[in-house]
């Protein structure tokens, strides 16, 4: 029994051997039923679409990476500060445990949800100027993080905007000549050798 029999009778021979040549062998139905669709790729190289796909294809695991790693190194830092909190206390048992598990939590999900919301605003900022410019380079880059920074100490004042920008720019700079193969420090390793 056949889930496409209305389509293809398979429980006759003669039609059953003029068409096992055609028939996938794991779905058990001619395969030239399915229409093909035309083009067969996402979105052409140079289109305005091309750019904000692949922008938008990195946005969620840098935003997962960002919150995973915050969580992960604000455990650890709420581990040091609970364990030297609760020796100076004097804690023991399972007060400690309990102390040095809320230390834990706390630090992890404070430090992890601010470097996932920093990641979200820079996607989200990045997205859109790449789709505003229609570019993809390194520009759109230091823009995104600068906004970033911007916006992330937007309550706090102007000074602590211009903080806030100074160290998004800065380190999308740093981002930039690790990551960019066409950058200063790349040319001068294949000039020396």
């Amino acid at each position: 029994m056949s889930l496409f029999s209305d389509i293809i009778p398979i429980n006759k021979n003669e039609e059953k051997k003029s068409t096992s040549a055609n028939l996938s062998p794991y779905l058990n139905f001619d395969p030239h039923y399915i229409p093909k669709m035309q083009p067969e790729f996402l979105y052409p190289d140079e289109s305005h679409m091309a750019s904000t796909a692949r922008r938008s294809n990195v946005a969620l695991p840098i935003i997962g990476m960002s919150f995973m790693s915050g969580s992960g190194l604000g455990g650890m830092a709420g581990l040091y500060k609970g364990l030297r909190a609760t020796t100076l206390a004097g804690q023991t048992g399972k007060v400690r445990r309990t102390q040095l598990i809320n230390y834990v939590m706390k630090q992890g999900t404070t430090t992890g949800c601010t470097l996932g919301i920093l990641a979200s605003f820079y996607s989200s900022i990045a997205l859109g100027v790449t789709w505003l410019r229609d570019k993809e380079d390194t520009a759109n880059t230091f823009i995104a993080a600068t906004a970033t920074g911007i916006l992330y100490k937007s309550t706090a004042g102007l000074r602590s905007m211009g903080l806030g920008a100074a160290a998004g720019i800065t380190l999308a700079g740093l981002y930039t000549l690790i990551t960019d193969n066409d950058n200063i420090w790349s040319k001068a390793r294949y000039i020396r050798m």
